[in-house]
Formats: structure tokens, sequence, C-alpha cells
């Protein structure tokens, strides 16, 4: 394991490397969703094929990474992610976002299509909610903070059996401990995104994974962006919610194995 801390524009973002260290072994590139951290994947390391080389940073805001005044923008989202891939020299890596990282990985695949040769765009969309909902949504983080939200953002995460259990504790602690001017700055940043015109011109191998009781991205929402992209896959996990990588761990890197199979990456 590396770890690094990486300074672009005055923002110093962490980023970690698992596995492999040899920049030409196949690499997977994490970016994970509002209000977690890297640790996000860490139930779907130990089903993932050996040989890989990993790596998972926290976006401005959250995790260890600086928490620069917002709001942000997509552009600086995207720029951090770039920078990452630059350190540790990624190239044709297959990029894995979820939620607003999957926003992060369809602006970077336009942007740098010498970094990533695939993408999985998980619980995501060209385009999530509306400028209205957002705007909402700082309002509220900013006049009651994130515990008065928790129980309604782990609705819309998880499915029903998982939120009732006494696994959602560590996932709701992780949600409130994100800073306020964080999870509002990346708020903004969802908010002005619209990719639906560069991503439909995107033409790579593409993974589109729903959650069938995900409740920020609904399977069509998820199924209309990833038809943007000919070729591309889609799969449905019945039992989960917003964030299947935790509800349903080996099922979700079962997927991205045999999508890695499937188009070489392996």
């Amino acid at each position: 394991m590396q770890e690094q801390m990486i300074t672009r524009d005055g923002v110093t973002l962490y980023a970690r490397l698992d596995g492999m260290e040899d920049p030409h072994a196949p690499t997977i590139v994490f970016a994970n969703s509002l209000g977690t951290d890297h640790t996000l994947w860490d139930p779907i390391l130990p089903h993932l094929p050996a040989g890989l080389r990993i790596i998972r940073m926290d976006k401005r805001g959250h995790g260890r990474s600086d928490v620069p005044e917002g709001p942000y923008t997509m552009g600086a989202l995207v720029s951090d992610a770039e920078a990452v891939c630059t350190a540790f020299e990624v190239k044709d890596a297959m990029f894995v976002g979820l939620s607003v990282g999957g926003l992060i990985a369809q602006g970077l695949a336009v942007k740098r299509m010498d970094m990533i040769r695939a993408l999985v765009l998980s619980n995501t969309a060209a385009k999530i909610g509306n400028p209205k909902l957002w705007q909402d949504r700082i309002d509220t983080v900013r006049s009651k903070g994130l515990e008065a939200m928790a129980d309604g953002i782990m609705q819309r995460w998880f499915g029903k059996a998982f939120r009732e259990s006494p696994a959602t504790a560590p996932w709701r602690d992780l949600l409130i401990r994100t800073p306020v001017e964080g999870y509002a700055g990346v708020c903004a940043a969802i908010s002005g995104t619209d990719f639906y015109t560069p991503t439909s011109g995107l033409r790579l191998p593409t993974l589109g994974i729903a959650g069938s009781h995900d409740g920020a991205t609904p399977p069509d929402l998820v199924r209309e962006t990833i038809d943007l992209i000919p070729g591309s896959r889609f799969e449905l996990m019945r039992r989960s919610g917003h964030l299947p990588c935790v509800e349903e761990p080996e099922a979700y890197a079962n997927l991205l194995t045999t999508f890695m199979n499937d188009i070489g990456h392996l």
C-alpha cells in the first residue's frame, strides 16, 4: 500500500494505491459518492482478483483531502481526479465511479481518453437531480447539519433489510463526519452538471450498475445514461440501494471481474 498527498491548484488530495505497484499492471481507479470517502470500496477489495493495481482517492471536501471554501465545480473535481491519475502514472485504466464519482468518471473519460480505456458507471447518471433539489440540500446542511439529514439519506442509500441492520451504523457515521463545507461544495458541483451531450460522444467499453432500491439514482435514470454509449451493458442489482458495493460486495466485485475479463483488462 502506498499513500500520497497530491496538491493541485492549492488543494491537497489524499490518494492511496493497493495491490500491484507496477504502473503497467492492470489498473482500476475508484471514485466514490457524496458523503463517503475512499473506504467506500473496502468491502469489495477482498473479492477482486489478484494482480490489480487499485487507486482510490478522497475528493476535495471529503475524507483526508483538504476542504476548500465552496462552491466547487465539476471541472475542478475532474481535474482533481486527473491530477491523482497523473501522480500515479495512470494509462489505460478502468475507472469505476459511483454517484458523483460517476460524473467525475464521465468528465475524465471525455477529457483524457489516454488515461481511461473502460468505464463502470455505478448508480449515477449524466445529470443527477436539478438545481432546486441541490440548493435545498445545501441550505439544509448549512442550517441544520448532516445529522438532521442522515436518516433520509440512509433511506436512499440502502435497501430496507440492510438499513435496519447494525451494518448501517458505520456508513451513517461516515456521512455525518463529512465537513459541511465539503458536502455543500460537491452538491453545488453536481447541481451545475449536465453531461448528456459529452457522454453521448464516448466510445469505450462501459458497464452500468444500478440498484433496484436506489432512491438517489433509480435504475431507469442509470440505464438512460448507459444507453448514450454504444455497445454498453447494464446490470441491475435487485436487493441493493445507492451503494451496492456496501450491501452486496461479493456480487458487485463479480460484476467488475466479469467485465474486466470480457474486455481483456486482466
